[in-house]
Formats: C-alpha cells, sequence, structure tokens
C-alpha cells in the first residue's frame, strides 16, 4: 500500500545523533533498529512505502525549544512532518504555542517521563487551552516508558479525564492508547472518541487483544505508528497488515485519517 503516513517517529541532527541514541539506548536497555539520523529515517521511509513520517521531538528542558524549532524548520518537507515541543516549565509557554503556529507547524510533542508531568495535573490544563485556541495537534507519550520505573503519569483514566475536560483538544495518545497499559485500554478508552496510534504496541502483544481493542474503537480515530528508530517501519507494517482487518480500516489507520487530522490544522 502507498501512502502510509507514521505518525510517530524520532530523528536527531547529525551532529548529536550518535550521543543521543547511546544515551537512549542505554537508559532503555534496548538497542534501536536505526542510527537515529533523518537520512536513516528517509531510506527507511523509502523501503516501506512510507510517504511521510511525522517527526516528534522533545523538549527536556525549556531552552530546547529553540533549537528544536530551528532544526525542524531546517528538515520540514512533503515527507517529513516535524512536531516542535514546548517544556511544561516554560514561563512563556503562550508565546511558544504562538510560535508554533506562527510558523506553521501542527503541533507538539509531550513526554510525561521526560519532561516531568502528570497529563491531567492542573499546571498542564493552561497548555491544552492554548492548543485548543490554536487549534494545533499534541502527540502524548502514553502508558509506562521503556526506560522508566512504572508510575502513572499517563494512564488511560487520566487520559479520558483530559478527553473528557477539553473535548476540542486534537490529543493524538501513541502506543495503542496506553504502553503496557493495554487492559485498561480496552476498558477505558477503546470506543472513546481519542486518538491512538499504533507504535510499539504491535510488537508487545498477541494479535487478538489488539484485534479487540481496534475493532473496539471508532476506526477514524485510530493512526499507524512505528517509533522508528526504535522499531523497523516495513516490520511493523507487516504487523499491522497481518492483523487483516479489512481494506476499509487498513486504508484509513495507514493513511486516511492521519491526512484528515494534518489538513485540518491550518
Amino acid at each position: 500500500m502507498t501512502g502510509i503516513i507514521d505518525f510517530h517517529t524520532h530523528a536527531f541532527p547529525d551532529t548529536l545523533a550518535d550521543r543521543a541514541m547511546k544515551s537512549l539506548e542505554h537508559g532503555a536497555n534496548t538497542k534501536a533498529v536505526l542510527d537515529g539520523r533523518l537520512s536513516s529515517l528517509i531510506a527507511s521511509m523509502d523501503r516501506s512505502d512510507v510517504d511521510k513520517s511525522v517527526v516528534c521531538s522533545i523538549a527536556t528542558k525549556p531552552s530546547q525549544f529553540e533549537p528544536i524549532l530551528q532544526w525542524s524548520s531546517e528538515i520540514r518537507s512533503k515527507r517529513i512532518i516535524p512536531l516542535l515541543s514546548i517544556h511544561p516549565a516554560d514561563s512563556d509557554c503562550a508565546e511558544k504555542v504562538k510560535i508554533t503556529k506562527g510558523e506553521g507547524f501542527k503541533g507538539i510533542k509531550l513526554h510525561p517521563f521526560y519532561q516531568e508531568f502528570d497529563i491531567d495535573e492542573g499546571r498542564m490544563f493552561h497548555m491544552y487551552e492554548l492548543l485548543c485556541k490554536e487549534n494545533l495537534l499534541v502527540a502524548m507519550h502514553t502508558g509506562y516508558d521503556i526506560a522508566f520505573p512504572r508510575i502513572r503519569k499517563a494512564d488511560p483514566a487520566k487520559i479520558l479525564k483530559v478527553s473528557e475536560q477539553f473535548p476540542e483538544l486534537k490529543l493524538v495518545t501513541t502506543h495503542l492508547g496506553s504502553w503496557e497499559q493495554w487492559q485498561e485500554v480496552d476498558t477505558i478508552l477503546a470506543g472513546k472518541p481519542v486518538y491512538m496510534e499504533l507504535s510499539f504496541s504491535l510488537e508487545y502483544l498477541h494479535s487478538d487483544p489488539i484485534r479487540n481493542i481496534l475493532l473496539k474503537h471508532p476506526k477514524e480515530y485510530l493512526l499507524f505508528g512505528t517509533d522508528s528508530p526504535w522499531t523497523d517501519q516495513a516490520a511493523t507494517l507487516d504487523l499491522f497488515l497481518g492483523l487483516e482487518l479489512g481494506e476499509g480500516i487498513e486504508s484509513a489507520v495507514l493513511r486516511e485519517n492521519a491526512a484528515r487530522l494534518l489538513n485540518s490544522i491550518k
């Protein structure tokens, strides 16, 4: 299938890639598939029939907004769609959101573990309000994280609370709703109008619970993602197609939903 949109990838500037990937691999005690360079991601896309990749950066401190903005401006193209990142502790959050919108980016990436917040904290609500006002999306790491202790920072109950309090928020939950909290995803989130992308989940679950969640969930709220460089885009695509969900769901997940969501942000 052509025209696939991978809604969750990562890459780093060439000058940082080696150091960043070594540190991340050590922290996660896992080996990445790619080396973290954008050129490697594009080569993987070419091998996997992936037309576009959403590249997610994470600001681990407020001062990283500007370098992420600069690099993201340099790499964006018809095939590469970068998301910026704003640290929740940034005292100038409102201005950063305006810059994100003004520079034509589709939204931001937030990570509760690397940025030290719970998604339903009151201090996060102002950022959600700003994102709603500017019609920007937020790709949110949800569930546990392989590199951190099992702390409930972004579990399905918290996701549902945020979604219900901010129904206009274009919230994309990663890793099939919540990484390694999939039983709760099935009982709490499945069937609700909450975007879920599939990265780093197909490799960890048997097909039956995955199919159960995907078939229970509104198909227009499902997105394909791989978390490259941590997984192989072609292998993740094969796992997804192996679920045999039918052409209607497959085309919605692999292309149509992501295109509609991205195009809704002007």
